[in-house]
């Protein structure tokens, strides 16, 4: 069978994907990029917020044409969206022929061809399930950089969040496994591993692990000195200082702290179910700064959360002021019915949550820019990933995450895709840098 896979939401989705992919295409399957081409069309999808529930139905809508048209048998949908509502969804979207929750992705190469008394909707519990043991293959686009995940799922009940629900009990991959997985990749050309799990900092806890991902990282880390390492989504309660201290001694380990702290106001972090509070975060911070100097800060906050008051924004905007993070990211707060936040009182009005949206986002573009600034005239390594036109390379520095934070712009010629490049910065942007090659 040809198959298309097209993947919605997170870098955790994005794996899940290319894991689902690497099992077809392990049992003799092809891919296609193109899903005219496709037989069979799988979208992996999201429902982390309404935008991104909305996002995976139009996709679903938008490639059902294709069975309309009878180039493609079958639909499949996987992920986050059938795990969260269910038999509903099923009702509701008719053109899809089989769906599997975020336990059933093993189940991808049953659910591709119709089984007698095959079940529309296949939705095991996702806890019901062992956690990641082995190297399963995945089916990777060509890329410098790769996610590498580090565990599924997560123990905490933040008021706002669905994802536990979706993804089951917090499960961590032995270090062993990781290495190997992370060694294969490599080997096969890979300059970045960008590690990813519900919450990182709190890798091998359920393991039993003392010094988790500290321990983690050092054995990633002296694989090769030759290629990044990066940590994506921390925790305030979980980032400890051996953490920051082996984040720091280390070349290829970015020093990247990426961290979403969701608000600043302890009045509102104890409705979110975030247990520190704002002493709490600036001692943090400082921590970060002091250990490793040239940290650079990531973060992302929530507005318009049941019951903020303007003193509870004016608390977050001055906290951010304060902090001046590298990069931050903004989400509106995103109701539902099967959230706890739901159940509080004094819900934020759209228009005043999108004001303050504005805001802070306006904030931070000045405080981006003028921290980028520090950069002016100095030589870094770059990732080169992208040659849009002649004379132009596209990249990113240890500072800059993949698809969430600025580029590196390199204007030269006989760049390497997927290779380092070591260039000066002649000009600086409020999220994007300028550079040639000297």
């Amino acid at each position: 069978m040809i198959f298309h896979v097209a993947s919605l939401g997170c870098a955790r989705n994005t794996v899940d994907s290319e894991t689902m992919a690497g099992r077809l295409v392990a049992a003799g399957h092809e891919q296609t990029s193109d899903p005219a081409e496709a037989a069979v069309i799988i979208i992996n999808t999201c429902s982390f917020i309404e935008p991104a529930i909305n996002e995976s139905i139009d996709t679903i809508l938008e490639l059902a044409i294709y069975k309309q048209r009878g180039s493609c048998e079958r639909i499949i949908v996987a992920g986050c969206l059938p795990e969260r509502f269910r038999e509903e969804i099923a009702t509701s979207l008719p053109e899809v022929d089989v769906f599997l929750g975020t336990g059933a992705y093993d189940r991808i190469t049953e659910a591709i061809t119709p089984q007698p008394k095959q079940s529309r909707c296949i939705l095991p519990d996702p806890d019901a399930l062992p956690g990641i043991n082995d190297d399963q293959p995945r089916a990777l686009k060509p890329s410098p950089m790769v996610y590498l995940k580090i565990a599924e799922g997560c123990d905490r009940h933040c008021t706002y969040c669905i994802i536990p629900k979706l993804r089951g009990r917090q499960k961590s991959r032995p270090i062993k496994t990781i290495v190997q997985e992370a060694t294969k990749l490599i080997q096969s050309g890979v300059k970045e591993l960008v590690l990813v799990a519900q919450e990182s900092s709190a890798y091998g806890k359920d393991l039993g692990l003392q010094r988790g991902l500290s321990r983690l990282l050092e054995a990633l880390a002296s694989i090769s000195s030759h290629v990044w390492i990066r940590v994506l989504y921390g925790h305030p309660d979980s980032l400890d200082d051996a953490m920051i201290r082996t984040m720091h001694a280390a070349d290829n380990i970015c020093p990247y702290f990426d961290v979403p702290i969701q608000h600043i106001s302890d009045r509102i972090l104890k409705r979110m179910g975030r247990q520190y509070r704002q002493d709490d975060l600036l001692r943090l911070f400082d921590r970060i700064r002091s250990i490793a100097d040239n940290a650079c800060l990531r973060t992302t906050v929530i507005v318009g959360f049941p019951g903020e008051t303007d003193t509870d924004f004016d608390v977050l905007y001055t906290g951010i002021e304060q902090i001046q993070f590298d990069h931050l990211g903004v989400f509106l707060y995103s109701d539902s019915e099967d959230l706890t936040a739901h159940r509080l009182r004094h819900h934020v009005p759209e228009k005043l949550a999108r004001q303050r949206y504005d805001a802070v986002m306006s904030r931070q573009r000045d405080i981006s820019a003028q921290n980028n600034k520090k950069y002016l005239h100095q030589t870094l390594p770059v990732l080169i990933e992208e040659n849009p036109e002649a004379g132009l390379y596209i990249g990113r520095t240890a500072f800059q995450a993949p698809e969430v934070d600025g580029l590196t712009f390199v204007h030269t010629n006989n760049l390497a895709i997927g290779k380092f490049a070591t260039v000066a910065i002649t000009d600086t942007l409020a999220y994007d840098l300028t550079a040639e090659v000297r």
